[in-house]
């Protein structure tokens, strides 16, 4: 790194800019502690910062993490905002899979390339392994649990894959020059819940909460998921590399403050905790850069004033297969009326739970327990669900059972794309409205979409599709701008909105 890129980072991180948070972090030789851009803390002399591209990278070199601006909270990358997708991918692979023991050879096998490559890119592209990478994965999400939870000790040692207290103990001295308990202490607990698990996501802001809220609660499956009070709610159902299943309730809100999202969730769901954080990132877009994208939708304005809005996010979804069977069934019917479908199909083939919160009683129903109903079809066509659509469920569950379709984030969505539409009844809107979902695609554009064309009644389908071209590669943030703009001239023509 030279002179000139150095100085560029100290600005950066002198002007405390939210739009480079998770982007690099400072080492500060000072004071022996890594910092966010973001960190309110005295700003250092320029001679005594380091930098590095992650918290993994810092603590290799041996900073230990601020007790203010807190690195476990920084928001991660996007695939798309770099060329090197491999690593890319790999960072969010590890994050949400750090607990479970995994062989570098077994992600690198997901990745569909082998370990020594995986370690070789890796390297090259964040200076550290992802022996080291893992280990710092697993140190922060237990530094958050003891910030920010009253879990006793062990059982954070064994929520971040530790596996015994004193080996935990002993790595976290080592890394931090502090026992657990020690940084328990001296950690300003901020919002601890007594009798839950509460953590903290992080966020580049601005964030569209209510957008996204609304959106989601429009397409809530009923018993799955609910939307209260600036809150979403849902079911969980996560499997371990055992394959043992982990159930239990999920509750995420908006902490706008501290430009985090706050995760409540069932005492059930701590020895999966790192791929359930890893599944609410997607969910909720919080990995995207939002400045960059508003800028590059700013032409959207010429359409209608006001319609590129600052800090829009891409919702994602919790399982592939129940957004699939949602997909399917919102096909040229109301959105309320997909809903409703999808509820009867968690009625009917969905395993009872006990959240102990109004109106979550169910987990969707998984690929496998539609397999094993006798005449699928006919079961589903009881529920009012068309015998195409009925079909085109059956063909997506085989698929994706045998490992033909795979919506994980870690795949190429052009190629999930084109294998869904070799399955009859699964037409362009489905296969690209299921790829943006599933595995977070930012460019897909739905020209044929009744919102998309009520928000450019002007334009042909054809014209859609060529203006929307200069919005590459974030058509798809391109598509939520029209469909938020479109519902509210909706609200406000019903005297809803202002």
């Amino acid at each position: 790194m030279n002179l000139e890129e150095k100085e560029a980072l100290y600005r950066a991180f002198q002007s405390k800019d939210v739009r480079f948070d998770g982007k690099f972090y400072i080492g500060v030789s000072s004071t022996g502690v890594y910092c966010r851009p973001v960190c309110r803390a005295r700003l250092p002399k320029r001679k005594n910062c380091t930098y590095f591209l992650t918290a993994a990278e810092a603590e290799q070199a041996g900073y230990r993490p601020c007790l203010l601006c807190r690195p476990e909270l920084a928001p991660g990358h996007s695939a798309a905002d770099s060329s090197q997708t491999l690593a890319r991918q790999a960072t969010s692979l590890f994050e949400e899979n750090c607990t479970s023991g995994q062989s570098v050879e077994e992600f690198a096998g997901k990745l569909g390339c082998t370990g020594r490559h995986l370690r070789r890119v890796f390297l090259q592209e964040y200076h550290v392994t992802p022996v080291q990478y893992l280990q710092t994965c697993r140190l922060l999400l237990a530094k958050s649990l003891l910030t920010d939870t009253e879990l006793p000790v062990l059982e954070i040692a064994m929520a971040a894959g530790f596996g015994s207290l004193r080996r935990f103990n002993d790595l976290f001295q080592k890394q931090y020059h502090l026992t657990p308990t020690a940084l328990r202490k001296q950690a300003k607990a901020g919002e601890r819940h007594s009798g839950l698990v509460t953590v903290g996501l992080g966020y580049r802001p601005p964030y569209q909460w209510e957008q996204m809220l609304h959106f989601l609660e429009k397409r809530i499956i009923p018993g799955v998921e609910r939307v209260e009070q600036g809150y979403y709610l849902r079911t969980v159902r996560i499997y371990d590399k055992n394959h043992t299943a982990f159930c239990g309730w999920v509750r995420i809100g908006q902490n706008q403050e501290k430009n985090i999202l706050s995760v409540t969730l069932s005492d059930s769901l701590l020895p999966v905790l790192p791929a359930l954080l890893g599944w609410i990132r997607r969910q909720f877009d919080l990995c995207c850069t939002p400045g960059l994208i508003y800028e590059a939708l700013q032409e959207m304005n010429e359409l209608h004033p006001g319609l590129n809005l600052p800090g829009i996010r891409l919702p994602g979804c919790f399982e592939p297969f129940e957004m699939a069977v949602r997909a399917v069934l919102g096909q040229w019917i109301t959105v309320k009326a997909a809903s409703t479908l999808a509820g009867r199909v968690a009625e009917a083939y969905g395993m009872p739970v006990a959240s102990g919160i109004e109106g979550l009683t169910l987990l969707f129903p998984e690929k496998e327990e539609i397999l094993k109903q006798e005449h699928v079809e006919e079961c589903l066509g009881t529920l009012g669900i068309p015998a195409a659509k009925s079909k085109a469920i059956l063909a997506l569950a085989k698929a994706m059972e045998s490992g033909e379709i795979d919506l994980s984030s870690y795949g190429d969505p052009l190629i999930q794309r084109k294998k869904l539409l070799n399955i009859k009844g699964i037409g362009p809107w489905t296969a690209d409205y299921l790829v943006m979902r599933t595995m977070g695609w930012t460019d897909a554009f739905l020209e044929t979409d009744a919102g998309i064309r009520r928000a450019l009644p002007s334009l042909s389908p054809e014209e859609m599709r060529a203006l929307s071209k200069s919005w590459s590669p974030w058509r798809s943030y391109a598509m939520m701008n029209l469909w938020n703009w479109e519902e509210s001239e909706e609200r406000k023509g019903k005297g809803e909105g202002d």
